[in-house]
């Protein structure tokens, strides 16, 4: 892995193409894939993550926002795009953008609709989200006869795709609930393409539904956080690879005596001489105050050195005392050798956490090889 002089947040493309084609495999050859790219596409590059998968022949995009739609297209990316939150102040930008919005609500299709019609669009397509039982986004049954009332007097749009979302299609525990939400979805898609008269695309399982609930992959599927190499349970974890790995360097080493405190309001105490480590990266960068006290760990030359006292807004200390180590050293944050999940898990939260925390102003360096 390269060596970095600066905290640099590594992208392995060699590692996304494994991970889409391994997710690719678990569905039939017909079944389109979307690939899920929000958020920075999950903390990591957008564009660079969208370039490839679409060299790869990746079916559609996702994205939560039309700005992140925009961001796409300025890059040349061709693919069509979901938009799964859309909002109305921005559905000029949508349409100029060539963007299909999530239409979840009467209100939101009314809103669609007029903004359609005053750029003379027609059978503009559009994506309907049905709620299963997430209870976030979406129509129930009882909004299908007025929502096909209002598409059928309506030649400005065109349904592409139904969809709905697994709340929680990784917990074994939870396989009655997640059969329901997919009997139920089948019910609620059957019933508008049928009043319809019209067979859009099915749409319903994350990673884990991909996994967990092949019969239910319809005629696309959506993967975020597997393309990433994390699969919400071990044994998948197992067959993927992580892109992106975060390293840093130390900055300066210390020697701390017995009863001498380090850090904001003197969170830690030293109860022995210790040996300290300080590195350029804070809660301004995504390492929250919750990783500090203990709880999360760094790697330095393959060993754990936890995070001592309260994180600092650009700078973490580490104890090092049993660690051979000196200033200008690599320091691994998360990566393949110390998962994203495993430092989450430190305090209690998920790795799609930490990953999507990335500051901006780490730097990005892609390697694809």
């Amino acid at each position: 892995m390269d060596k970095v002089g600066e905290t640099t947040l590594i992208l392995d493309l060699s590692a996304l193409e494994h991970n889409f084609r391994y997710l690719r495999s678990k569905i039939a050859p017909t079944t389109k894939f979307m690939a899920v790219v929000k958020a920075f596409a999950y903390g990591s590059d957008m564009v660079a993550i969208a370039k490839k998968l679409e060299s790869l022949g990746v079916d559609y995009f996702a994205v939560a926002y039309v700005g992140e739609g925009s961001l796409l297209r300025d890059a040349g990316i061709k693919t069509p795009i979901l938009v799964l939150h859309p909002l109305a102040a921005n559905f000029d930008e949508m349409i100029d953008r060539c963007l299909e919005p999530n239409i979840y609500s009467h209100k939101i299709l009314e809103q669609f609709i007029a903004a359609d019609k005053a750029k003379n669009q027609e059978n503009y397509p559009v994506h309907i989200k049905f709620n299963t039982g997430l209870n976030r986004l979406g129509f129930k049954k009882t909004d299908i006869d007025l929502l096909v009332s209002q598409l059928k007097a309506n030649k400005a749009l065109k349904v592409v795709s139904t969809f709905s979302h697994l709340a929680a299609s990784e917990d074994p525990n939870e396989k009655t609930f997640s059969t329901n939400q997919i009997n139920s979805f089948l019910a609620l898609s059957d019933e508008l393409s049928q009043k319809l008269n019209s067979s859009p695309m099915r749409h319903m399982l994350n990673t884990s539904g991909i996994i967990n609930y092949p019969e239910a992959q319809f005629e696309m599927v959506r993967s975020g956080i597997g393309l990433y190499g994390y699969g919400n349970e071990a044994a998948v974890d197992a067959k993927l690879k992580p892109i992106a790995t975060l390293k840093t360097i130390i900055s300066q080493i210390h020697e701390i005596p017995a009863n001498e405190s380090v850090g904001y309001n003197r969170a830690f105490t030293s109860n022995a001489p210790r040996k300290t480590a300080t590195l350029p990266i804070g809660h301004a960068d995504g390492i929250n105050r919750q990783y500090g006290k203990g709880k999360a760990s760094v790697l330095i030359h393959g060993k754990k050195a936890p995070l001592i006292g309260n994180v600092c807004m650009d700078m973490i200390m580490v104890d090092v005392t049993d660690i051979d180590c000196a200033e200008g050293d690599e320091v691994i944050v998360f990566g393949p050798e110390s998962s994203a999940e495993q430092f989450a898990a430190s305090a209690q939260t998920i790795s799609y956490e930490i990953l999507t925390a990335i500051s901006q102003r780490v730097k990005r360096l892609v390697l694809d090889r």
